[in-house]
């Protein structure tokens, strides 16, 4: 199934359970409605919308007449619209201001003119007498120019009838919407024929895309044409689908969803499809609980599967702790100029997908854990980013990370090449980086990577790493915990890609400080000595132990070999044995 008709699918959920607009309308930012008497004069000052949120006031989300989409023509909408098109006022320069209203005025006496009821001709006599210096002479809030506004007769206003609510507007925006003319083909998305949208709406709320919104389907160049064909012809899809996919994905996208998650620069949105609601609504609870970028997220929802994640019970296990028989898909986008570009779109089964996940999961167990034993994919990607701040990120890294893990295919190549960078740049050797480059050891290249110290793994670079924590520690317990800069501030970088510059140093440093230390405490001389001798023994004996240079990997097990041996230096003597490895 396409991304689009599973959408389509899904709106049609949300209609039956009236939580979408009905076709033709959508959901619009309102702050302002001006009651109306019948003979049109205005009954009040305009009725503020907006709610309060803390010292904010923001608009109110109503469901009215869909707008058409604007580019930079004049295009009023039905029944509403911003300040500038209804009352002839704005707070900018207005060069065309006076253009939106007149326009605004002409439509609607074209679209009232044959209409009786009360409502829409109280509407339309309005604008038969007002004029934009009223605005200030009635003294309404400056804070309203440029703001939407709806209208409503005052008898129907208490009890939440707006103009655009009443019968005879419904009526007559349906025979608007279905206006003869426009060209019918069967539509690619849901088979039926129709009549085709020639521009698709505007989808709202991704990340760094234009205010207005931006288009997934659009055909605006000569190069995008096919066979002379104009815009939606070239793509036919239906008014009704282009509705439906846009409206479902507009709710989707919408701050408190729970349907939304941002990683990086990737809005991504997630829905599950299942006979049973209960278990739909479990998966994504589940699934939201997985990628939460919200400190307030309970983690309670996956605590038993970390449980056993931790006791290393099979990945198999789980799969009675996961909904069934739900088909889950999973959507993420990125802003284009006016478009918006598909980053990736999963579809499979739940139980699939959250496998997938807690695979993910058990391949960055490391010992210690970090604070943070499931950490968001955010918090993930933040230590990729120079300085930690999330704007650092590289842009397609988040995307491609997120598809790599929830599809099982091995993790993109850019996210061993940053974090080894981080680590050379600031030597912050902390669990959370050292637990992902162990995952992507074990993905991308089998290796077998410890959970906790392993005094037998032979990979260079693991050794290496612990050599070179050995070398720390020495020179601590010599100079104490006041030194200005460790070895590790001063040469890890160099020692984790180029060795055979550093190391031969660091041996002569180390007998210095072995020499110091065998003065005051002669038995930790002798465990340091052995700690030193038990690493190089390990080495092969017949190849250089100090290479020339590492590979990316080397360098991610230099990491996670200088991360366990530092660790075991702190480590009570109850919990020293070594730790298993996961392939």
């Amino acid at each position: 199934m396409s991304a689009l008709a599973s959408l389509v699918r899904a709106y049609d959920r949300m209609a039956a359970r009236g939580e979408v607009p009905s076709f033709g309308y959508s959901l619009e930012k309102i702050s302002f409605l001006i009651a109306l008497h019948p003979d049109g004069s205005v009954a009040h000052d305009p009725i503020d919308l907006r709610q309060s949120e803390g010292k904010k006031r923001s608009p109110t989300l109503l469901a009215v007449p869909q707008p058409p989409k604007r580019a930079s023509g004049i295009a009023p909408n039905f029944l509403w619209d911003k300040t500038a098109y209804v009352l002839g006022v704005t707070a900018g320069e207005g060069k065309r201001t006076a253009k939106e209203h007149a326009a605004f005025i002409s439509n609607h006496r074209n679209w009232l003119a044959n209409s009786d009821d009360e409502g829409l001709q109280a509407l339309l006599r309005f604008l038969e007498s007002w004029t934009p210096a009223e605005f200030a002479a009635r003294g309404w809030p400056d804070d309203m120019k440029d703001q939407n506004i709806v209208f409503a007769l005052e008898s129907e206003r208490l009890v939440g009838i707006r103009l655009h609510d009443r019968p005879a507007a419904r009526d007559l925006w349906g025979r608007l919407t279905t206006a003869k003319g426009k060209s019918e083909a069967v539509c690619l998305v849901t088979g039926h024929r129709g009549a085709v949208a020639r521009l698709h709406p505007a989808i709202k709320g991704v990340w760094g895309a234009q205010s207005a919104g931006g288009s997934i389907v659009s055909f605006n160049l000569d190069a995008f044409k096919s066979y002379g064909n104009e815009q939606g012809d070239n793509a036919p899809v239906s008014e009704a689908a282009a509705f439906a996919y846009t409206s479902a994905l507009n709710r989707f996208l919408a701050r408190d969803s729970g349907h939304r998650i941002q990683v990086g620069d990737a809005s991504t949105v997630f829905w599950a499809d299942a006979s049973d609601a209960a278990a739909a609504q479990a998966a994504e609870d589940i699934f939201g609980s997985f990628l939460a970028v919200d400190e307030k997220v309970e983690a309670g929802k996956i605590e038993s599967l970390l449980a056993k994640l931790r006791a290393g019970r099979p990945i198999e296990d789980f799969r009675v702790d996961l909904p069934p028989n739900v088909c889950f898909f999973i959507l993420g986008l990125a802003p284009n100029a006016a478009r918006l570009s598909i980053r990736f779109y999963i579809e499979d089964d739940f139980g699939v997908i959250a496998q997938r996940y807690l695979r993910h999961l058990d391949r960055m167990r490391i010992d210690p854990p970090p604070r943070d034993e499931a950490p968001s994919l955010w918090k993930m990607l933040i230590e990729t980013a120079v300085l930690r701040r999330s704007e650092n990120i590289q842009p397609n890294l988040a995307g491609e990370w997120l598809r790599a893990i929830l599809t099982d295919t091995p993790y993109p190549a850019t996210l061993l090449s940053a974090l080894i960078m981080r680590l050379r740049a600031d030597h912050d050797v902390n669990a959370m980086r050292l637990a992902i480059l162990k995952s992507i050891l074990i993905r991308n290249f089998e290796v077998r990577a410890p959970v906790s110290l392993d005094p037998n793994c032979k990979e260079p670079g693991y050794l290496l790493g612990r050599l070179f924590a050995v070398y720390e520690h020495i020179q601590s317990m010599a100079l104490g915990s006041n030194v200005n800069a460790t070895i590790k501030d001063k040469f890890y970088g160099a020692a984790s890609a180029q060795p055979r510059k550093v190391f031969h140093l660091l041996e002569s440093g180390s007998a210095n400080h072995l020499s110091k230390i065998g003065k005051q405490r002669p038995g930790l001389r002798v465990n340091l000595e052995k700690a030193v001798g038990a690493i190089m023994e390990v080495m092969s004996p017949d190849k250089d132990p100090f290479p020339a240079s590492l590979p990316d990997k080397s360098q991610a097990l230099f990491g996670l070999g200088y991360y366990h041996q530092r660790n075991e230096f702190f480590r009570k003597p109850a919990n020293s044995d070594a730790g298993e490895t996961q392939e």
